[in-house]
């Protein structure tokens, strides 16, 4: 609005209007409500919840609008906003003319505001134009600024620019304060930094000003310095190269650098800032001007810039290599990075040269982690493949140096010598390289590599060759008068055919260099020597020098197999082919050589008699076997003979005796094996094998008791377990010759061979001694040595020995020696005693025994004593079969027993640890008291109450633990129940049974009674006595009889 129009129109500051009141100052009038603006701003916002202190375009009753109101209301009245930054150099070109009005954001200060405020004059070239300031920052929320404080002005300003502009340099109110103290000291560099601190929110060339200004006062301050360049740096970030703002701070930088040109940050922050500006000769004079001013100390930070910069694109090769060259003067152990950088760059000389340089430098160690076989590695593959670019190497004493040290690659390392000289185009230099290699390497991947490699080249050569005869039997014209006259003095290098042969022959070759490979590995490998001889089957020439080589090869010490094979496959090799001259003089030679085994030696001795044994030559045979088995003249020991060779101990070979006894057992006399099995004997070399061979042998020819002699030899030669073969067979021959003719010698060898052998191995011989007892001696000794046999054998095994014992018994002795062995058993004590399950099985056959015989309380008392061993969890068998007696042949009392035996012997088992045989014996004891004593009792009283008084008590079991029967109630039906009616009076009489506890009773006054009144009417049914009792008494009874 022109000033002559009268006054202008202005709204006051009213909550957080702002935004209304300079838009109606600008329109110079009230053209905008606050509901006008809220409908913008809720349209700004389409879809958004009914919330407005949420609202991110406006603030609820306050107004706070943003600039995106601002500038929708200004587009419905046919205006653009166009935003100018002060911090940015385009608010210096600002075209005024062009502009409708200013829209100014200032910070609010107070007194700034006021002066503002009171500016009326025209602003110059505005041509009446309004201006409008908003006071106060704009805050950044959510992208959003928020407008507050008050509109200040809306008018016609007549100030000039350039007044502004000089204004807002000068120092204000606040500022005077700074200025007074560094009126008094502008050195005080502390005074500076607060007074910058405090002008934070001041224009930027304000503050460039006073920085200036601190600098030319403190030009050595690495903070100020530092600061202002700080600052700088993040105003034209973003800007051209060519912008002017950033050359102004390369001459700033400058300026530092006549004062800070020690100081490695103010370096490192010139060099990036330039490095951004892509000036490379300015940049590459910079770096070098910062390597030359900072101590070495420092150029590790300058350095990575350094790198940086020339590994940008667009830096000439030239220069970036000549900097490295720089590089690895201070830093060696970085040339891997100078190689990987000649590698992109394709500058395969200089790098294979760094490289060679590395391998050879014993002291290098690579920071990539890689040995020194990786850079063998890779310095054969670079000079291999590109051997143009890196003549002046030795390519071929790089690669045959790396052969002999790194034998792991041996193979890769050949085919890469033969690769460069394919690559320089010398042929036939590349297929001698890989001959070279073929019989030379030692592993099979090597020779696969090197092989392969090979067919592949002379591959492609035959297709080469073959393409360009094809190509030239086009090009050439055809010759209609040849005559043919210089056929023979024309060569047209037409060499296919030879190629192909030379292919051919190559693929036949194969298994033949690879088993050279293998034999190169292991030299004294014998199978690999027999698989060899094998390839040439078809070629008795190259078998025969195969087999030379092989003998003159491979030593006997270090031979993996038996290296006499290879004497014995040459000696057959002549065989085969009718030699046998040649065959053996070729086992002439074997026998006389050096073999590591007295087997060896022997076994060619065997292979040479054998050959003449297929040729019919048995003369021959056996006069071999007597040379090889030749007894030196001095007896030596074996410890004199230990150093001697193998040709001096042959005579001691079992496998040579045992082949000379067969050939004299065939060939020659009685006389002359005989002296052959002594000799065997004498030199103590024998097996038990030979021994039962020999008495066989003397058997065949009926010497009978020189076979027995021979048998006594074999058993004072070996102990067990080798002799119990010559024992078992001794005692069979012994037998089936004689019989019953020589008992007393039969016993006597029974008795020594169970003596000396082992309590394993006397079982056999227990069983073999009583069956010839029973069937050609006596059967009372038969049964002692079935008590013998149950005392030496294994536990393990005493039972199986108890049945045979028991069913021999009851054979020859009849129920009551069956008893005797059955108590015996039940009896015995450690370490002739069975196990416990042994013995419960033992106590429930006599216990089944004696309920056949009807005999109901020896079952009973057997079945109290086994008890004792069973357990009731885990010994359910035992307790079922007498459940089942008792309820078979029992009564309500006796079954009442059974449980509380059952109940004591599980509590036995599963509390305490103690001997139920006393407990039993105990309770045998009180049970079998007095008749005077058992009335005094009452049955009622508990009897497990009894029981663990007893055991408390400790009370003797004298009685149970006398010599006899341990059995509880048990009366012998042995000797001792013999003359049961006068024994107890008796002196010479055996001793009373003890008494039965279950035994009822009767009054004898009673009892004959009742006998004399009842005599007349009672009737006896008697029943016959069954056999078993009386055994073969029976038999012989009945045969007597008869």
């Amino acid at each position: 609005m022109h000033p002559t129009q009268g006054p202008a129109y202005h709204e006051r500051q009213r909550l957080h209007q702002c935004l209304r009141h300079s838009l109606n100052n600008l329109f110079q009038g009230s053209q905008f409500s606050n509901s006008e603006l809220d409908a913008i701003a809720d349209a700004l916002a389409p879809g958004r919840p009914p919330l407005p202190f949420l609202h991110p375009h406006r603030t609820l009753f306050m107004g706070n609008y943003d600039v995106n109101v601002l500038e929708v209301a200004l587009r419905r009245h046919g205006k653009e906003l166009r935003w100018y930054d002060l911090r940015d150099a385009t608010f210096e070109r600002l075209d005024l003319q062009a502009a409708w009005a200013l829209v100014l954001n200032v910070q609010s200060h107070s007194t700034r505001s006021d002066r503002v405020a009171a500016h009326k004059e025209p602003f110059p070239g505005s041509r009446g134009r309004a201006i409008t300031l908003w006071s106060g920052g704009a805050r950044a929320e959510g992208g959003r600024f928020a407008w507050r404080q008050r509109a200040l002005i809306s008018g016609s300003c007549g100030r000039s620019a350039q007044a502004d502009a000089l204004s807002d340099l000068l120092p204000d109110e606040e500022d005077l304060l700074y200025e007074e103290e560094l009126l008094r000291n502008p050195y005080a560099l502390r005074m500076w930094l607060r007074y910058l601190d405090a002008r934070k929110s001041a224009s930027a060339r304000k503050r460039y000003l006073l920085f200036e200004r601190a600098l030319a006062a403190l030009p050595g301050s690495y903070k100020l310095w530092h600061a202002y360049l700080s600052e700088r740096l993040e105003a034209v970030r973003g800007l051209a190269p060519n912008h002017p703002s950033v050359e102004a701070l390369n001459n700033c930088f400058e300026r530092a650098m006549v004062s800070m040109h020690k100081m490695p940050r103010i370096w490192i922050m010139y060099l990036e800032f330039m490095l951004g500006q892509r000036f490379v000769t300015r940049t590459r004079r910079l770096f070098d001007r910062a390597l030359t001013s900072l101590p070495v100390t420092q150029h590790e930070r300058v350095w990575p810039l350094y790198l940086k910069f020339i590994g940008q694109p667009g830096i000439p090769v030239e220069t970036a290599v000549r900097v490295y060259r720089r590089y690895l003067k201070l830093e060696p152990t970085h040339a891997e990075e100078f190689i990987a950088y000649l590698k992109i760059k394709q500058l395969w000389g200089e790098a294979a040269r760094r490289l060679a340089d590395v391998v050879n430098d014993e002291g290098f160690r690579s920071l990539e982690g890689k040995s020194k076989h990786q850079l063998w590695l890779e310095l054969c593959d670079l000079v291999t493949k590109h051997p143009n670019e890196v003549k002046d190497m030795k390519v071929e004493a790089i690669l045959r140096s790396g052969i002999r040290r790194f034998t792991d690659e041996v193979g890769r390392l050949w085919t890469s010598l033969a690769d460069y000289f394919i690559r320089r185009g010398m042929f036939e230099r590349a297929r001698d390289v890989y001959e070279e290699g073929l019989t030379s390497v030692v592993t099979v991947r090597d020779f696969s590599l090197v092989y392969d490699a090979l067919t592949q080249f002379e591959e492609s050569l035959i297709s080469a060759k073959m393409e360009q005869a094809a190509d030239e039997d086009e090009e050439a014209p055809a010759l209609e008068d040849e005559d043919g006259e210089d056929f023979l003095l024309k060569d047209g290098g037409d060499d296919l055919d030879l190629r192909l042969a030379r292919l051919e022959h190559l693929m036949e070759r194969r298994p033949e260099l690879l088993s050279s490979v293998m034999l190169r590995q292991n030299p004294h490998n014998v199978h690999e020597w027999h698989k060899r001889a094998k390839l040439f089957a078809a070629n008795p020439t190259k078998q025969i020098l195969c087999y030379t080589e092989a003998v003159k090869t491979v030593d006997p010490e270090r031979a993996v197999g038996k290296p006499h094979t290879l004497w014995v496959a040459f000696a057959k090799l002549y065989e085969r082919h009718g030699d046998l001259p040649n065959a053996r003089i070729i086992f002439e030679k074997a026998v006389q050589a050096r073999f590591k085994y007295v087997d060896d030696l022997a076994s060619v001795w065997c292979e040479w008699a054998e050959m003449e044994l297929r040729h019919k030559n048995f003369k021959r045979a056996l006069e071999l076997m007597r040379r090889a088995t030749a007894r030196p003249t001095r007896p030596r020991t074996r410890e004199e003979e230990k150093d001697l060779p193998v040709q001096d101990r042959v005579y001691r070979s079992l496998k040579l005796w045992s082949f000379y006894v067969d050939l004299e057992e065939s060939l020659g006399t009685l006389d002359s094996a005989k002296g052959v099995y002594e000799s065997i004997l004498d030199l103590k070399v024998a097996t038990p094998q030979i021994v039962l061979n020999y008495a066989a042998f003397m058997l065949e020819h009926k010497f009978f008791e020189e076979a027995f002699r021979v048998y006594e030899r074999g058993i004072a030669l070996f102990k067990y377990p080798h002799v119990k073969d010559i024992w078992t067979t001794y005692l069979t021959q012994f037998v089936a010759r004689y019989g019953g003719k020589k008992v007393e010698r039969a016993r006597d060898l029974f008795r020594q061979a169970i003596d000396e052998a082992p309590a394993a191995a006397c079982k056999p011989l227990f069983l073999a001694y009583a069956k010839y007892e029973e069937e050609h001696g006596l059967a009372r000794n038969a049964m002692q040595i079935y008590d013998s046999a149950v005392k030496k054998v294994p536990e393990k095994e005493r039972l199986a020995v108890y049945d045979i014992y028991v069913a021999r018994a009851s054979e020859f002795f009849g129920i009551g020696k069956v008893r005797e062995v059955y108590e015996g058993a039940i009896e015995a004590q450690p370490p002739f005693a069975l196990n416990d399950a042994d013995t419960r099985t033992v106590c429930l056959r006599y216990a089944a025994l004696e309920r056949r015989l009807g005999e109901v309380d020896r079952a009973r008392a057997i079945y109290v004593h086994g008890a004792s061993l069973a357990d009731p969890r885990a010994d359910k068998a035992f307790w079922d079969e007498w459940n089942a007696f008792e309820v078979k042949h029992g009564n309500e009392e006796t079954f009442r027993e059974m449980l509380r035996i059952k109940r004591s012997v599980a509590a036995a088992f599963s509390q305490q640890h103690f001997n139920t045989t006393v407990i039993d014996a105990a309770v045998v004891s009180a049970a079998a008291a007095p008749v005077a004593d058992a009335g005094k009792r009452k049955r009622e009283e508990d009897s497990m109450a009894a029981l663990e008084a007893a055991v408390a008590g400790g009370a003797p079991a004298v009685e149970a633990l006398q010599p006899g029967t341990r059995v509880k109630g048990f009366v012998s039906a042995g000797v001792i129940q013999q003359n049961t009616e006068g024994g107890a009076g008796g002196e010479g009489g055996a001793a009373a049974a003890p008494a039965n506890p279950d035994e009822i009773a009767l009054d004898e006054d009673d009892g004959e009674a009742a006998g004399e009144e009842g005599a007349e009417d009672l009737e006896l049914q008697q029943k016959s006595v069954p056999d078993a009792v009386f055994g073969s008494l029976a038999k012989k009874q009945r045969t007597d009889g008869s």
